[in-house]
């Protein structure tokens, strides 16, 4: 037994000199020395270097020697790699009956257990703001277009638990913005909360270009079941003309479709008043009123097409109205597997059928990433819907790069791809920085509006450094920052991210589980969010677990058995994010919940202890 114990005291001893010897090499092929990472950082990015070094070995025989003995295995050592390491050095040469390893260098610089843990609790405080007693996890909620108006929807989502409020620059604009942030301080002070706002700068923009528009029409279709029965009428919003912004979505955020009218018919109006109507096919329907207000709430049993013209009479009233001009549809291409897409740099897609039956042209809002695509490379769109890979390359006419993508995913019956969908080229290496010209625009305003700034299409650590920069330019060095991590690229060179980024003080990492599920695959994500959750970890860096959380629920009331272990999952994280929706007020009810019975059973990757009643005559 001795000998044995010996031979495992010997390779940890081996462990621990490659260890600091690794983390040195490393550091001395890097740029700097490590104090150019911010005071705040300097033990945890030692512990990063430990465990990038620790990482890069297949220590499982020596976690099961290590667990034979009944001590640490190593596998939760992420905040504090060199202490653990050390404690276990300590414990064998006890049993082996060896002299105590004395500290050294490397002890010194590297966080011990308690400082570990203490470093990642203060960071997260301070990029996120204090956690709310009995849930350790924060909740972060996109906020909609309507909270700019209305400050009843964010003290709503303050008092049902919101910590932070992220405002997207991908939507909206710098008016909005200020009226958003302006609100949210409004609403924290009333109720007594710290809550922070981020801003997420929307990058470059590499999306479908925009197609021919399709006819201008609203279909209202009531929901019926199997045998034709209506079980749901059709809804829609009714809105004057001189109340309605051209930039106006065609949908509000409940989902009803918006109808721009002329005329008198909107007033005098009582609820349960019947207006008569002759749809685009001439056929007769009855739209009837629900709730009014500056908007009025109208359901109808019967399907309904409405155009431009369509005119609208109030039974009771006699007043008449007419529908206002609609805006067309975004344009759509079908495409099936097999089939070939000639993807081209910029520019409308005037016709959607220049190719023939077996091919559809799309557009790319990106030139430089079509120019530098490469024979064999993938490309996705609309989230992975429809994936295929590059048979070939050229030019058309005008000279712009065209790609031809051969599909190899899809739905098996094909489907539409639109305009402004998303393009991921996971294989790809686009040379464009991950600041826009309209990212330059609304960092303006940000550094005067949030407390944090998140950076989409991070790759490299330039990109970072690049923010870095103009946050300093603009004097806003301290404002935090949050890398969002959703390419490939991205996450195999998270370590340098992670020691560029320290250079700032206050720092985190967003999972956006969406693009990175489509770049490495579906089948991958959740190999590639647990890493990331341990280099955080080791970093003592606080991450936000984004994406399709409670996504059913925010959208239709009742969520999906998987997205309830997938909201439990992600209290592992510092924070989790909510995107907007209908029911977003019942997604941060049933979130906190969940994070607060969690908090009790794991933190991080150690489970907890606590007696267990499930099996008790109640369960609590």
């Amino acid at each position: 037994m001795v000998a044995g114990l010996e031979q495992v005291l010997d390779a940890i001893e081996a462990l621990r000199e490659s260890l600091v010897a690794d983390a040195e090499a490393g550091q001395a092929e890097r740029e700097g020395p490590r104090s150019t990472v911010h005071p705040a950082h300097a033990a945890s990015a030692a512990n990063l270097d430990h465990f990038v070094a620790l990482r890069q070995r297949d220590l499982r025989e020596l976690q099961d020697l290590l667990a034979e003995l009944g001590l640490s295995s190593l596998g939760r050592c992420e905040a504090h790699v060199l202490a653990t390491v050390d404690a276990v050095r300590r414990a064998l040469a006890a049993l082996a009956d060896r002299p105590q390893p004395g500290r050294d260098a490397a002890t010194v610089t590297a966080p011990d257990f308690a400082q570990g843990r203490a470093l990642l609790e203060c960071k997260a405080d301070d990029l996120l703001g204090p956690s709310i007693e009995g849930r350790r996890t924060r909740i972060m909620v996109t906020l909609p277009t309507e909270a700019a108006a209305d400050q009843r929807i964010v003290d709503s989502l303050v008092i049902a638990g919101m910590d932070v409020a992220r405002i997207n620059c991908a939507h909206d604009d710098e008016a909005s913005w200020v009226d958003m942030a302006r609100l949210v301080r409004a609403s924290a002070r009333a109720h007594g909360r710290d809550v922070k706002v981020l801003m997420d700068l929307a990058g470059p923009k590499l999306r479908t270009s925009s197609m021919e528009p399709g006819p201008a029409v609203v279909r209202l279709k009531p929901e019926r079941d199997a045998l034709g029965k209506v079980v749901a009428p059709a809804g829609a919003c009714l809105v004057r003309i001189a109340d309605r912004d051209d930039d106006d979505q065609s949908c509000d955020e409940q989902g009803r479709v918006v109808v721009p009218v002329a005329g008198e018919i909107l007033d005098d109006l009582l609820t349960e008043d019947v207006l008569h109507l002759v749809d685009a096919r001439g056929k007769r329907r009855s739209l009837r009123v629900g709730v009014v207000g500056t908007s009025v709430e109208v359901s109808t049993h019967g399907t309904a097409y409405l155009v431009e013209g369509s005119e609208l009479r109030n039974l009771r009233t006699g007043l008449v109205g007419s529908v206002g001009a609609l805006r067309p549809p975004a344009g759509h291409v079908e495409i099936t597997i097999g089939q070939t897409v000639d993807l081209f740099a910029g520019g409308r897609v005037h016709h959607v059928d220049a190719g023939g039956p077996d091919r559809v042209v799309v557009g790319c809002t990106l030139p430089e990433a079509v120019e530098a695509l490469r024979v064999g490379h993938r490309v996705f769109f609309d989230e992975g819907t429809f994936g295929g890979v590059v048979q070939a390359l050229g030019s058309d006419c005008d000279g712009r790069s065209t790609a031809s993508v051969m599909i190899t995913s899809g739905p098996p019956n094909g489907g539409k791809l639109r305009a402004e969908k998303g393009i991921n080229l996971p294989d790809t290496d686009v040379p464009v920085p991950a600041l826009s010209s309209d990212d330059l625009v609304a960092l303006d305003a940000i550094v005067r509006l949030a407390d944090i700034v998140a950076l989409s299409f991070v790759r490299t650590p330039d990109d970072v450094r690049l923010l870095q920069s103009h946050l300093t330019e603009r004097g806003a060095g301290d404002i935090g920052l949050v890398l969002k991590i959703e390419t490939v690229q991205a996450f195999r060179a998270l370590p340098d991210l992670l020691r560029t980024a320290m250079r700032s003080r206050s720092v985190g990492v967003m999972i956006a589980r969406g693009d990175l599920a489509v770049e490495a695959g579906y089948e991958r994500l959740a190999e590639l969010q647990e890493e990331i959750l341990w280099l955080c970890e080791a970093a003592h860096l606080p991450v936000i677990w984004a994406t399709e959380v409670l996504d059913r629920l925010t959208k239709t009331g009742r969520p999906t058995r998987s997205e309830i272990t997938d909201a439990a999952m992600s209290e592992r994280a510092e924070c989790v994010m909510l995107n907007k929706g209908r029911h977003v007020l019942e997604a941060i009810t049933m979130l906190d919940d969940i994070l607060r019975r969690m908090a009790e059973h794991q933190t991080k990757k150690r489970p907890l202890l606590r007696p267990l009643r499930s099996w008790a005559s109640a369960i609590d």
